[in-house]
């Protein structure tokens, strides 16, 4: 369920501009519950000090008849003003300026005023419209100062009145305005947070997509070379051109496609154990000194593929009924101490660029040698090459003559693989014969290596 950014009573107790955002154009008025209070206060607030001041009028015996006349009309008229002051800040500033000139009874409203001029003005056309209104009071309470001796006591207390609410409502505009730009960062970040996770599922997706074409095109297509050598002697045998199958015959090839099912099966729950974890916190933390097993290896996991494991896939291969050819150039004593000093993810992606190769010429070019030629040293680099024969018009059929099927995902996830690891991928026909190189970089281990004599 998504929660709205902004809570029910959290909308009660701000401000109508700092809840979701304030209004949609400048011109609305969105007040909350909160804004009602302060303006329902604030004039009632400016009404007190307007009827203070109102039964004072008459004793001012010192000033004109119309000044005294005008006087409550314009202090009423200014505290009315208020509840616009919201909608036409600047307008109600301007007009309040002839009641802040000659009347008295202003005051409260005034003050409420000057404090939304600076806080829903520019600060440049605020200070303008501040100036304004002193140039405009000054010289009323130059000239009618009460006493007369008094005046330039009461024209610094109107300058400190003025100055004092103005900063005040630029103040508090000031933490409005920080109080939103924090919000923009946090709507920022979260959108931020939002499509990085929309990336790193993404590129999850196509992890998981990588992972089981790899294991389960390899698998499925062996499953589909004895199936399809199985179906083909049956149909052989039918038209009375080859010997029919006995018991025993039938028993090895269905126990063959049985174990290859099982092995795509154990080999799929692998894959989705690693997929869950970090590849990388999977193989620093849970590796420990003199355990047995594979470091970084979970427990009830069988070892992830890597170069130690190339020979048990050429045999698989092999057993399959290819022909392949198995050439390796590795460092020998890194070999005997049972493992390779290059990542365990680089090694991985070698050991899927066989598999590709091999599944690819299984899959296009069916009994048709292939060779397969793995080399490296530590420092330079690493480089897997699979080639086979070109089949006669390129067809990619089984031993049965069904083709099988193909969407030439794996050398795009292959691809991806080493766009990860830093390598490069070239493939294609050349002189009838189809290449698969992979090159991958191996570089020096921190801890440091030694190569032997």
């Amino acid at each position: 369920m998504t929660t709205h950014p902004t809570s029910v009573l959290a909308r009660r107790l701000l401000a109508g501009e700092l809840t979701d955002g304030g209004p949609s154009h400048p011109g609305q008025v969105r007040r909350s519950a909160r804004d009602w209070v302060v303006d329902v206060l604030l004039f009632g607030w400016a009404v007190l000090c307007w009827a203070a001041l109102f039964e004072q009028a008459e004793a001012k015996t010192y000033l004109p008849g119309w000044l005294v006349a005008i006087d409550p009309p314009l202090g009423a008229l200014a505290c009315l003003s208020l509840w616009l002051r919201r909608r036409w800040p600047l307008g109600v500033a301007l007009a309040a300026v002839p009641a802040a000139a000659l009347t008295d009874t202003v005051v409260g409203a005034l003050a409420v005023i000057i404090f939304n001029l600076a806080l829903r003005i520019p600060p440049r056309t605020a200070a303008l419209v501040l100036l304004l209104h002193l140039a405009a009071t000054l010289p009323y309470v130059l000239f009618y100062g009460v006493p007369h001796d008094e005046r330039w006591t009461i024209a610094a207390f109107v300058l400190v009145f003025y100055l004092l609410f103005f900063t005040w409502g630029s103040a508090t505009r000031a933490r409005r305005q920080l109080v939103l730009k924090l919000r923009e960062d946090a709507v920022r970040a979260r959108a931020d947070h939002e499509r990085r996770l929309a990336d790193v599922r993404r590129a999850e997706r196509r992890a998981i997509a990588r992972e089981m074409h790899d294991v389960l095109a390899h698998r499925v297509s062996l499953l589909s070379v004895h199936a399809g050598a199985l179906a083909y002697r049956t149909q052989r045998t039918a038209a009375g051109e080859g010997t029919a199958l006995d018991d025993s015959e039938i028993a090895e090839s269905a126990t063959v496609i049985r174990d290859n099912a099982h092995q795509a099966l154990e080999e799929l729950r692998d894959v989705l154990h690693v997929l869950r974890e970090d590849e990388e916190e999977d193989e620093e933390e849970k590796a420990e000194p003199g355990a047995p097993g594979k470091p970084g290896t979970p427990d009830g996991a069988r070892p992830q593929p890597d170069l130690t494991r190339l020979g048990e896939l050429v045999d698989e291969a092999r057993a399959a009924g290819q022909t392949v050819r198995f050439d390796q150039e590795l460092p020998e004593r890194a070999e005997g101490a049972g493992g390779y000093p290059l990542r365990p993810q680089a090694q991985r992606t070698a050991y899927r660029a066989v598999q590709e190769g091999l599944t690819n010429a299984r899959k296009h070019a069916p009994g048709r040698p292939v060779e397969v030629r793995v080399a490296g040293a530590v420092g330079q680099e690493l480089t897997v090459r699979v080639s086979n024969p070109l089949p006669a018009g390129h067809r990619s059929t089984g031993p049965a003559g069904a083709p099988i099927p193909g969407a030439g995902a794996g050398l795009t996830g292959l691809r991806e693989r080493l766009e990860l690891e830093g390598g490069t991928l070239a493939y294609g026909p050349r002189d009838g014969t189809f290449t698969l190189e992979v090159r991958l970089p191996w570089p020096v281990p921190e801890s440091g290596y030694d190569a032997g004599p």
